[in-house]
């Protein structure tokens, strides 16, 4: 059955690999983003020209809307927007999905042993703060993993809308703009060194391809609640190092450094994992990294040649190099802007896209 969607965010990586699916599916689409990022979808799909983070244009925008099947909001980041979604969209609906992150659980990080499951995350007891500055561009990394914490909190706590926030790992491959895989790359190019913090602390990723898959399956589903998207095939930043170099066919070398972690993406002091026990019983299977990272790395060589990530100069120390590390280490920032080609400025917008 053809449903009427609405995608707020959804021109940029696995939202437009969504959208693009929706309409393959033959869905009526509606795009609402701030217009800035050409889609290439065409009349294909219905235009909502607005700003996610006024709320007074998000009312006006949608004053005359009689509703939609489901809502795909990508570009929820904070209990600011989730409070604009429960008043717009409240009773309007039948399913609301929300790309969240697995960065919510970060505040956990070192405190418990094994994979994040679910409910190891408690929003009963998650404060919500309104009048904290979540929209202001300077602290777009500081604010992210609690905004969305306390998106889905508010969300949850509020229980007007039927919602599913969906906590995608790492995501990696097909047009990746983010340059975090493209880092080892280079790095293993320029015969440089890795220096990182445990060759255990392993974590998960996902493909753009399933990030989409998952996102329009659960579109489709009837469950509620928080679950966990990632595949299988956990890597360390080591692991991912050593990776890049057998696929390159080159021999990279890498050196263990005491840190707390994060000189490189990915790299954490202790294990950063994401149980997806409850998507299985959902009847839903992720793949398995092995699959699809090979092809990712070798598709970053031409786009480090051609202009897309210059390639780092063999010159260039260490100093340089863990510099753009620290750059690209906020995960939590790339997958804020992943989703709509209308990204939030601040930091994000200066390396991310």
């Amino acid at each position: 059955m053809h449903k009427n969607i609405l995608a707020i965010g959804g021109t940029r990586y696995f939202g437009k690999l969504l959208v693009q699916k929706l309409l393959d599916a033959g869905h009526r689409v509606t795009l609402a983003t701030r217009g800035v990022s050409a889609d290439g979808f065409g009349s294909r799909v219905q235009r909502i020209r607005v700003d996610r983070r006024d709320h007074a244009a998000m009312r006006a925008a949608f004053a005359g809307s009689q509703g939609y099947d489901i809502v795909y909001d990508q570009t929820c980041y904070s209990p600011l927007d989730a409070a604009i979604a429960i008043e717009l969209f409240a009773g309007k609906v039948e399913r609301y999905v929300m790309a969240s992150t697995m960065e919510v659980y970060r505040k956990l990080l070192g405190r418990q042993d094994g994979a994040f499951e679910e409910l190891d995350l408690d929003l009963k007891a998650q404060r919500i703060d309104l009048a904290h500055p979540w929209n202001d561009p300077l602290m777009a990394d500081e604010n992210y993993a609690e905004g969305k914490r306390q998106a889905e909190a508010l969300l949850y706590r509020d229980g007007k809308l039927p919602v599913v926030t969906v906590r995608l790992t790492h995501v990696l491959g097909g047009d990746d703009f983010t340059g975090r895989l493209a880092y080892y790359v280079a790095l293993a190019q320029a015969d440089q060194a890795l220096l990182y913090a445990s060759a255990r602390a392993a974590t998960c990723f996902i493909s753009a391809e399933e990030a989409s898959d998952f996102l329009l399956w659960t579109g489709m589903q009837d469950f509620l609640g928080p679950v966990n998207a990632a595949d299988s095939g956990a890597l360390s930043a080591l692991d991912l190092y050593r990776r890049v170099g057998k696929v390159l066919g080159l021999k990279v070398r890498a050196l263990p450094h005491i840190t707390q972690g994060g000189l490189s993406p990915f790299d954490y002091p202790v294990p950063y994992l994401m149980d997806t026990a409850r998507t299985r019983c959902l009847g839903y299977r992720f793949g398995d990294s092995a699959n699809w990272l090979d092809l990712a790395i070798h598709q970053l060589q031409p786009e480090l040649v051609c202009g897309g990530l210059a390639p780092v100069s063999a010159l260039e120390d260490h100093a340089v190099l863990h510099h753009k590390a620290d750059l690209l280490q906020q995960a939590d920032v790339f997958q804020r802007v992943a989703a709509d080609g209308d990204d939030v400025g601040g930091v994000a917008r200066l390396h991310r896209a």
